[in-house]
């Protein structure tokens, strides 16, 4: 009886386990850290996003591995975990930022867009028929002149951040970030404490396997093109073992 209780608590989508855990949204975790990491960092200027985006064969195209999306011009998003439970969540945060800026005629706030999102992923942890969303986001963006960085996860919880990473080798990056995060970080230094917190967690530093944007107050949403990232890349001062 005992495994036949485990069990039911195992597949119930919604339903809490006697130690008060929710298994479904445990193993949704699970699909996020098994995923490639992104890495988002507040600064002084604005918010910075970093992702690891090398493919897994050598006849997939690179292009088509997207973890940075623009949601608005002063607004954007990385993911880890499932690309196609992060696509729809994605979407459906573009669709809330432009119909909130039709209906307003003013940009939307970062609080309001992640708190959105994450009563959205919320919603399918406490009703039968779905299951959670197996993947993360950071939400990040320029608030009335303020860069502002929110992590939403599986569990439907928004949280603001300094500087947070997802995906895999989490708990190194989250270690790098507290150990080189300071509050007077510029945008450029920014950028470079992402890198560099990517490449020391990374089997190989290739410019080619990383993706950056910025977020700032003057220039609004901005992908870093392939020789920008090269040269960030090859002036990162990393430990060589």
């Amino acid at each position: 009886m005992r495994g036949n209780d485990q069990q039911a608590y195992d597949r119930g989508t919604s339903l809490f386990s006697p130690d008060g855990r929710i298994y479904q949204v445990e193993y949704a975790r699970e699909a996020v850290s098994r995923g490639a990491p992104s890495v988002g960092v507040r600064t002084q200027e604005g918010i910075v996003f970093a992702a690891e985006t090398q493919s897994s064969s050598p006849l997939m195209v690179d292009e088509s591995i997207e973890k940075l999306h623009k949601l608005d011009d002063h607004l954007g998003t990385t993911n880890a975990g499932h690309v196609a439970d992060a696509r729809q969540l994605i979407d459906y945060a573009r669709r809330m930022a432009q119909g909130d800026r039709l209906r307003y005629g003013e940009p939307v706030g970062v609080e309001t867009v992640a708190k959105y999102v994450t009563d959205h992923i919320q919603e399918n942890t406490q009703r039968g028929g779905t299951r959670p969303y197996g993947a993360a986001l950071l939400i990040g963006g320029v608030e009335d002149g303020e860069p502002r960085l929110f992590g939403a996860d599986p569990s439907g919880t928004p949280r603001e951040w300094k500087a947070t990473a997802i995906g895999g080798s989490r708990g190194d990056l989250q270690q790098f970030l507290e150990d080189n995060w300071t509050a007077d970080l510029g945008l450029e230094d920014g950028v470079s404490v992402a890198l560099e917190a990517l490449a020391e967690v990374g089997d190989e530093v290739e410019s080619d396997a990383f993706t950056v944007a910025t977020i700032s107050t003057e220039e609004g949403y901005r992908t870093l093109t392939d020789d920008e990232v090269a040269t960030r890349v090859d002036g990162l001062a990393l430990d060589e073992e």
